[in-house]
């Protein structure tokens, strides 16, 4: 899976002399949380996000009236209050890498790029709604969580254990467990047409724990 499958693409943009309400406005227009911002040349020179457009103040405000502040909030420009180092990814960038470079720069975005030209960004949400995807949450069936070794060929024969009592895997997941190694993972399938007692009992051979079953 790459980034360009699953970001949005022509994103909205701003302008570096946008103010900060505008940028609020368009925002709220767009249920955005995020603002790549172009300069006239079409360049990205700067991302804002939400949170930083709601803390941002004019400087020297404190000594000034109410309705100064006011003013003065709303001249006061993206440019002032956006992130200048823009984190950006290229749109054939593996979604896995993406994934990786958000959590690591504790970022919940990244503008994605063809070349110099922004084409489209990449947010957490977008990640979820893969996982969503890749785990099977939109479809119905039995729900199974366990552990198993990470040998060579156990994910094989689980599959092919399942498909013997007519089983159809529509969901999967593999995660390392943080205790116990590299040795060991755990493993969720959700699977249709199949009985939970048939599906406990074939898989029994091949795992080492149930963690949980539940159909849903």
């Amino acid at each position: 899976m790459f980034v360009k499958e699953h970001m949005t693409q022509d994103p909205v943009t701003v302008t570096p002399d946008t103010s900060v309400p505008e940028a609020l406005r368009i925002m709220r227009e767009n249920q955005v949380r995020r603002l790549p911002i172009l300069d006239r040349h079409g360049k990205l020179v700067g991302i804002v996000t939400d949170k930083a457009l709601l803390h941002a103040s004019p400087s020297s405000a404190t000594s000034l009236a109410v309705w100064e502040i006011t003013e003065l909030h709303a001249k006061l420009k993206v440019e002032k209050v956006m992130s200048k180092d823009v984190v950006t990814v290229p749109e054939d960038t593996l979604l896995e890498e993406a994934a990786r470079i958000m959590v690591d720069s504790e970022i919940g975005g990244l503008p994605v790029m063809h070349g110099d030209t922004l084409v489209g960004i990449i947010t957490e949400s977008d990640l979820f709604k893969v996982l969503l995807k890749l785990l099977g949450g939109r479809r119905t069936g039995l729900r199974l969580t366990l552990t198993a070794t990470s040998a060579k060929g156990c994910l094989a024969r689980l599959a092919s254990a399942i498909s013997d009592i007519g089983g159809n895997i529509v969901g999967l997941g593999v995660s390392e467990l943080d205790d116990s190694g590299p040795d060991e993972v755990e493993i969720m399938l959700k699977v249709q047409d199949v009985e939970q007692e048939a599906l406990l009992q074939a898989v029994k051979p091949i795992i080492q724990e149930v963690l949980d079953v539940r159909e849903i």
